[in-house]
């Protein structure tokens, strides 16, 4: 039996956080398949968690119209990561002249800017996830109760 190229499909997507001396963050998505090679970045600053810059790059896509969404990424400037964050990137990002995968790639990048600001002055690993389960009790399941302190959390 022969497959087509949605019958034997691989998406790979990878994200990356990366604090720079200036008291920003470089948060990065790629996103590659057969019909995608797409880049995103957004520059938060740390210490408000204040979206400076959002930006994507259509390196491959599956029609030209999928770059037009990179104009929209400037509706997250400005932005506050925190509460509404799913409300704001639909906002900016949903309808017919949005992308579905941008917004996909986006609510799973913006949340490490948070770890980042939990984590903030800690070295030791197991302080650090303690610190980020504190501060992030009641966003989801891993996180509904206080930690328990040595018990090792690992991070969204």
């Amino acid at each position: 039996m022969q497959l087509n190229t949605m019958e034997d499909f691989q998406r790979d997507i990878s994200y990356r956080l990366l604090k720079l001396p200036d008291g920003t963050a470089l948060l990065t998505a790629t996103m590659k398949d057969r019909f995608h090679d797409v880049l995103l970045e957004v520059r938060v600053e740390v210490a408000t968690m204040k979206i400076i810059s959002a930006q994507a790059d259509f390196r491959k896509s599956p029609t030209p119209d999928c770059r037009n969404v990179s104009a929209r990424m400037a509706a997250l400037n400005g932005f506050v990561i925190g509460r509404g964050l799913q409300r704001k990137v639909s906002e900016a990002l949903g309808g017919s002249t949005g992308c579905g995968n941008m917004r996909n790639l986006l609510l799973g990048l913006l949340p490490l800017a948070l770890n980042l600001g939990a984590a903030a002055g800690i070295t030791d690993e197991a302080q650090m996830l303690d610190a980020i389960h504190e501060k992030l009790v009641g966003t989801c399941a891993g996180y509904v109760a206080p930690p328990d302190k040595g018990r090792g959390r690992r991070p969204q």
